[in-house]
């Protein structure tokens, strides 16, 4: 630690937006212009994010990830007595969303290599009550999306990609949100790889699903209120057709989300470079470094998760307060769901059950990785480290 001659270092956070005079101007002009709920911003950001994966796909901007998923299970007629296959190491949203709808989540272990879900176990967790499956990109890297396809496309499944954390991953090639998935959900919330501060995008390929999730994203009424009140003849009636929700994203986060699509190739350099820092500077430390994606694939490096390997000095916690006490941030990504008194409670769950994702939970610390992070606060986080662990 500093000795008391040692000036005092910022607080260095887990992570921090980007936001920059582009987005500020850009939110400013959104509410000059009288439109501050969902319209002509919001139009242009589902178009931009559309052609930036490169067309052939509807986009459906809403106001969180979760409520994506809540759209895309809600359209694809996930209910009472049905089961959706997801892995226990994600944010409880994944899973939330199922409960919503009176089904129930299935929890299968992660690859103890990639903290991705494994398809081996994904087909063992299959029964007559299954309909979905809930893959979840863990940490910007692709989950083994030909396996989970194939298990799929056998057992006659819908698969709903929580691709929280991965714009822009890519499988195979492929950017997530282009593969043969029936919804992918992205999340633009603070710390993902853009931000529109809260916010998220559904997209798919099937017209139906879509039309579905549009009227269910706003009330269930069978116009929005961009088309109402911009109509030159009068235009007052709409038709409520289903209970619907109140999702739709405000015309301020998708301005800020337009600035942001735009500096997304920069910001992905940028997590790449860090990584790849990372990477040389931990190499030697006791440490169980991040998978990376296979050769000419995008890894998304939203987070950068460490996890102690055996033998190292420290517990996880310890490592924890040792870099809060050098001013630097950190979080765990995630407590597994199975450890969650809901979720461990009302589906009888234990950490046996889960030995892989249990024990990297046990291990693994998210150290700060955001795009506004300078080289030399990235040095401070590899030499606390060293000082720790070395």
């Amino acid at each position: 630690m500093p000795n008391a001659d040692t000036p005092a270092l910022p607080f260095l956070p887990f992570a921090r937006p980007d936001i920059g005079d582009a987005e500020v101007n850009a939110v400013a002009e959104a509410m000059r212009s009288g439109w501050v709920t969902t319209g002509p911003q919001t139009r242009t950001f589902e178009q931009a994010f559309t052609d930036y994966l490169g067309g052939g796909v509807d986009s459906l901007a809403v106001n969180s990830a979760t409520a994506g998923l809540h759209l895309a299970l809600e359209a694809l007629g996930i209910g009472p007595g049905d089961e959706v296959i997801a892995p226990t190491l994600t944010f409880t949203a994944t899973t939330e969303v199922v409960r919503y709808l009176g089904a129930d989540p299935v929890l299968v272990d992660v690859d103890p290599v990639t903290l991705n879900m494994d398809p081996a176990l994904v087909r063992a967790a299959i029964t007559p009550r299954t309909k979905a499956i809930m893959p979840v990109h863990y940490g910007g890297l692709a989950c083994d999306m030909d396996a989970i396809l194939a298990i799929a496309k056998e057992h006659g499944l819908k698969v709903v990609e929580d691709a929280a954390h991965a714009l822009p991953t890519t499988w195979k090639g492929t950017l997530v949100g282009q593969l043969a998935s029936d919804v992918t959900v992205f999340s633009f919330y603070a710390n993902k790889t853009i931000t529109t501060g809260e916010g998220g995008m559904a997209v798919t390929r099937d017209p139906e699903l879509a039309k579905r999730m549009r009227v269910m994203r706003l009330h269930g009424m069978n116009r929005d209120a961009f088309d109402r009140f911009t109509s030159k003849t009068p235009a007052w009636y709409y038709e409520v057709v289903a209970p619907g929700f109140k999702y739709n994203m405000t015309d301020v986060a998708a301005a800020m989300g337009v600035q942001q699509l735009a500096r997304l190739p920069a910001f992905v350099e940028r997590r790449q470079y860090l990584a790849q820092r990372y990477h040389a500077g931990l190499k030697h430390l006791p440490l169980v470094l991040p998978a990376e994606a296979p050769a000419g694939d995008v890894h998304a490096w939203h987070l950068y998760v460490i996890r102690l390997a055996p033998g190292a000095r420290l517990s996880r916690d310890a490592l924890v307060q040792g870099l809060s006490d050098r001013g630097i941030g950190t979080s765990v990504h995630y407590v597994p769901l199975h450890r969650h008194p809901y979720w461990r409670d009302r589906y009888a769950l234990t950490p046996a059950m889960f030995p892989e994702a249990d024990a990297a939970y046990q291990a693994m610390v998210s150290i700060p990785l955001f795009t506004a992070m300078a080289d030399a606060d990235q040095d401070r986080v590899i030499a606390a480290l060293d000082q720790l662990l070395g």
